[in-house]
Parts: C-alpha cells; structure tokens; sequence
C-alpha cells in the first residue's frame, strides 16, 4: 500500500512539473514574440547589423563557443584549430555578423556580443527545466526524508512492541512455572499431605497445559506474522464452517448456562478460505465470547451478507483498551490478575481475518441486549 502511494505522489509531482513547464514554455513564447524579438530586430535595424548563416542550429551553438574560446589563443594558433574544427563539422555551418558603423576589432566584440546573446536565448529556453528538475528534486529528496523518519519511527515502534511482548510472554510462563516447580517439589520432596497430593498434580497439570496453550498460540502468531506465510484457500461454505465450529464448542456454552443465539442462513454461503485458520479465527471469537461473556447471559453468532458477528452481555469493554484491544497480550488491567485469556487470540484471528482479504472490529453500539460484538467483514465471493 505504502509502494502504491509513493508511486502515486511521484505521478502527481511530475505531472505538476510537466505542466509547470509548459506554462513556462508558453510564456516565453509570448516573451520571445511580443517583446525579446521586437526589441532585438529594433536594435539590429537601428545599428544596421545583419546576421547571416546556415547549418544546424546546436553545431552552430557549438561551433559558436569553440570559436570563442579559440580566439584568446594566438593568432596563428586559433586559425589553425578553427580550420580544423570547421573540416569536422562541415563548411556548411557559417554565421556572419556585421555592421557597417562597426569595423575592426568593433566587429569581433559585436560578433562576441552576439553569441552571448545566443547563449542567453539558449539559457533562458532551457530555464524551465532546470527549475522543474531542481523543484522536482527538491520534492523528492523531502519525501525520502519523511519515509526515512516514518519508517525509524516505525522501527521504534516495533522494537517498544516487541520488549513489551517479551515481557508479557516471561510474566504469563513464569507464573504457572513458579507454581509447577512449588508444588513439583513440595511432592518430591514428600512434605504435600497426602489428602492434598492430588489437588497438587491438578494443578501441575493445569499449568503445564496453560503453558501449552500460550506457546501454541505464539507459535502460531508468529508464524502468520512471518514473511513468506501463504494461506491455502479453496472455496467452500462458510455458513456450514460456521455450524460446525459451534456445534463443536456447544457444550462448553452449555456448562456454563449461556445461552446461545445462532442466526445462520441454511443457503450456502462461498468463500475462497483456508478451512483451518479460518475455523481457528472463528474458535477465537468463540472462546472470547465463552471466556469474557456474563455466567448464566447469552452469545449471538449471527451470519448476514458476508459479515460474522459474535455478540455477548457480558461486561463491556474499557474505550481505552478498546483501541488497542487487536494488538499481541492486550489485556485489560483487571485480567491480568486472573488465569484467564492471554491477549493472543483476537490478535490470532485479526491477522487471520486480515489475510482473508477483510477486517475484525469491534463494535460497542451492537445492541440487541448485547454489550459488545465482534464483527467480520469478508469479501464477498468473486
């Protein structure tokens, strides 16, 4: 996208030269007819000078300049190279000027007058598009300088991410780890009372599949984050994924008495989707909803027109971390204190639903009942 606007913004700026110039070459155009031609024809008649020659007109000028320059060197010297100068560029090529109120060495300075001005001419023409040039690149070398400094910002911006996803990762694995290692030992060590032996290994287990649970997922955020990752997409029916992945996480809303809305339509809905991340984006939403939705409330997954909402009535999202809620570890300060969630998830499925071509957003204003709702627009299909 960035590599599109810059193009974009080159396009633009050149245009704006192209025409700048041709503005510029209409106005000399106009200078050169009504007031530069008129004069000099004016002044050529009132000192009765009269210019002749023929050749082409940037030999000429080149020819013009290496006469000059020649004719500071001796006589004989100076006629000797422009002998030869005019062997090379053709005898065709001459250019008289002369008056006759101007004889002798009045005739090599009218002469040498009268090149600078063909000079001056030239320069002037040429003014255009060394402004242009110089304008242009004046433009270009800003532009560089501010992506230079977007893209250090964007580098800062990374590296503050990253060290604060390092630190979340050390803080949510060294939790449960202190726990294995208290009550591993406790057990080794056999000073665990024997009626709390098995609320030790419970909870072993549980940490040890906690830990399982974060790496998976970070394994595999990082594994969509990665350059080069494809997804295999095939067409298929998003609306039957969709009844599959709720009827396999039913029992789980069941258990904890939610009462579970599902708006699906029966058509079939097609989408070119990788099967498997995209049924892990929507066991995301699921999972947050199951996770963060009120005991004993309700969850609506509802299909309509290429969009996914899963909605609940549990408790509603701070604006503050709403903003930031897609990004890697986002928890709300309150959920850093319980065992739940991990703040990978909804970073999981906004990437997923990112690299489907659409776009995960949450929406505070759902209604319905429902304090909040995640929505997901896909693209529709063709």
């Amino acid at each position: 996208m960035q590599k599109k606007s810059l193009k974009w913004f080159l396009i633009q700026k050149f245009l704006v030269v192209l025409f700048g110039i041709y503005l510029s070459e209409e106005f000399l155009g106009i200078l050169y007819r009504q007031i530069i031609l008129p004069s000099l024809t004016s002044i050529f008649e009132m000192q009765q000078i009269t210019v002749s020659g023929s050749g082409n007109l940037f030999i000429l000028m080149v020819q013009v300049v290496f006469y000059y320059l020649v004719s500071l060197l001796p006589g004989g010297i100076a006629e000797y190279l422009q002998n030869i100068f005019t062997g090379i560029t053709g005898t065709g090529i001459r250019l008289q000027v002369s008056s006759p109120l101007y004889q002798g060495q009045w005739t090599f300075l009218l002469t040498a007058m009268f090149f600078l001005l063909l000079l001056f001419l030239l320069g002037l023409s040429l003014l255009p598009y060394i402004a242009g040039a110089l304008w242009y690149y004046k433009v270009l070398t800003k532009k560089v300088d501010e992506l230079l400094e977007e893209e250090k910002e964007r580098q800062l911006s990374f590296e503050r991410k990253r060290n604060l996803l390092l630190s979340d990762i050390a803080h949510d694995i060294k939790t449960p780890i202190t726990t294995i290692c208290g009550y591993s030992k406790a057990l080794s060590e056999g000073v665990a009372q024997e009626d709390r032996r098995k609320s030790y290994l419970d909870a072993i287990y549980g940490k040890a599949m906690r830990i399982d649970e974060l790496t998976s997922l970070l394994f595999e955020y990082v594994k969509l984050d990665s350059e080069g990752y494809v997804l295999h997409k095939k067409t298929g029916n998003l609306a039957e994924l969709l009844r599959e992945t709720v009827a396999a996480h039913y029992t789980d809303f069941e258990e904890k008495q939610i009462t579970l809305t599902i708006d699906i339509p029966e058509d079939s809905v097609p989408l070119e989707m990788d099967f498997v991340q995209m049924r892990r984006a929507v066991t995301n939403l699921l999972t947050n909803a199951l996770r963060y939705g009120k005991e004993k409330g309700k969850v609506l997954v509802r299909l309509k027109e290429y969009v996914l909402t899963v909605a609940d009535d549990g408790k509603p999202i701070d604006p503050d971390f709403a903003e930031r809620i897609f990004e890697p570890f986002s928890r709300e300060d309150s959920a850093r204190s319980t065992k739940e969630g991990n703040g990978l998830g909804l970073s999981i499925t906004a990437k997923i639903i990112e690299m489907h071509g659409g776009r995960l957003f949450l929406n505070d204003r759902f209604g319905e009942g429902y304090t909040k709702a995640f929505q997901v627009k896909l693209p529709e299909f063709g």
